[in-house]
């Protein structure tokens, strides 16, 4: 089981199943919300267990973004039109045993650093 909280410990999270797909976004909206990119793993909506009263930020339409109201931690990202929800890495307690799969919305990466980690990268994100 994954399990994880914001800074301040006002939201805990814990995954009861397998997460997938890590990912790091490198879209504008994440470089602002996260100060460089994000990566994340989705996880089943059924298998996540949310602990406190994230705050939702409706960035797009039918995507929100939720993230702890007190400190400020940016953890979960969610389409409505999807059965998963993004759960942030950096949030999570202890070792992963995961290793990043793909960059998506690399056309929109800073250009203060590169990606020379020879991870797949897809210029937006792949369907």
């Amino acid at each position: 089981m994954m399990q994880g909280s914001c800074l301040c410990g006002e939201i805990t999270f814990q995954a009861e199943a397998a997460a997938r797909e890590p990912a790091a976004c490198h879209c504008t909206q994440c470089r602002k919300q996260s100060g460089h990119h994000w990566v994340s793993v989705q996880v089943m909506d059924s298998a996540l267990k949310i602990n406190g009263s994230p705050r939702w930020y409706t960035s797009s339409p039918g995507v929100r973004r939720g993230f702890c109201p007190t400190c400020g931690s940016f953890l979960f990202w969610k389409s409505d039109a999807d059965p998963d929800t993004g759960v942030s890495l950096g949030a999570v307690d202890g070792p992963t045993g995961l290793h990043l799969t793909q960059h998506i919305f690399v056309a929109d990466k800073g250009d203060y650093y590169d990606i020379p980690d020879g991870v797949p990268q897809e210029e937006k994100e792949d369907g």
